[in-house]
């Protein structure tokens, strides 16, 4: 089972190693559902951690259709958290149909190379993630892809997330979250018969 911690500064990235997380996800912003960090933070988490370091890309609170200026953006942004030593990216792009965005996807898989990519929970925002899952099979550099099934917790979307993890087909990590803790994590194992699971409180 893999612990992948979300946080948004160096003492909880660090409280979250020291914890027993096997990764994190570093953001900031939570309060907005998480925004790109600052370079000076992704340098000092990925110079002092020993585990890896996911950094966020998303430029803006709101959806996840974004203009050709703010896929320039974020394609420099993921330029600098390479340079800073990020281990890999956190991305999510849809289209004016709620489709995942294919285009935008490899253009961001392609700045992010050889690094891995995963898809945020945009994908929840979809009819059926599902599909998502399908759509994203097809984009090189998309390893992961994060979570609750379409559902606000990772228990309500328990059936969706086992659909999405037989269609993954272990092609693509179906990352389990939704209110995900340490204290629960084992009753959503079981549940999804996911293997890895990401949250505030997972350590």
């Amino acid at each position: 089972m893999l612990l992948e911690a979300c946080v948004e500064s160096y003492d909880e990235a660090m409280a979250a190693q020291n914890n027993g997380a096997d990764r994190i996800e570093l953001c900031s912003r939570l309060d907005l559902d998480g925004l790109t960090p600052p370079p000076d933070l992704i340098r000092q988490v990925c110079a002092d951690l020993k585990i890896p370091v996911m950094v966020m890309i998303r430029p803006r609170e709101g959806n996840f259709e974004y203009s050709a200026d703010e896929i320039r953006n974020m394609e420099e942004e993921i330029e600098i958290a390479k340079s800073q030593g990020a281990s890999g990216f956190v991305v999510g792009l849809l289209d004016s149909k709620n489709q995942i965005d294919i285009k935008n996807c490899l253009l961001l898989t392609a700045a992010a190379s050889p690094l891995p990519v995963t898809f945020h929970k945009a994908i929840d925002q979809m009819d059926d993630p599902t599909e998502g899952v399908r759509q994203l099979k097809t984009v090189p550099g998309i390893t992961r892809i994060l979570t609750s099934g379409g559902k606000a917790t990772a228990r309500e979307g328990t059936g969706k997330i086992r659909e999405m993890i037989r269609e993954a087909a272990g092609e693509i990590t179906i990352l389990v979250a939704g209110k995900v803790t340490w204290d629960n994590v084992q009753e959503i194992s079981e549940l999804t018969g996911a293997s890895e699971f990401h949250g505030r409180k997972i350590v």
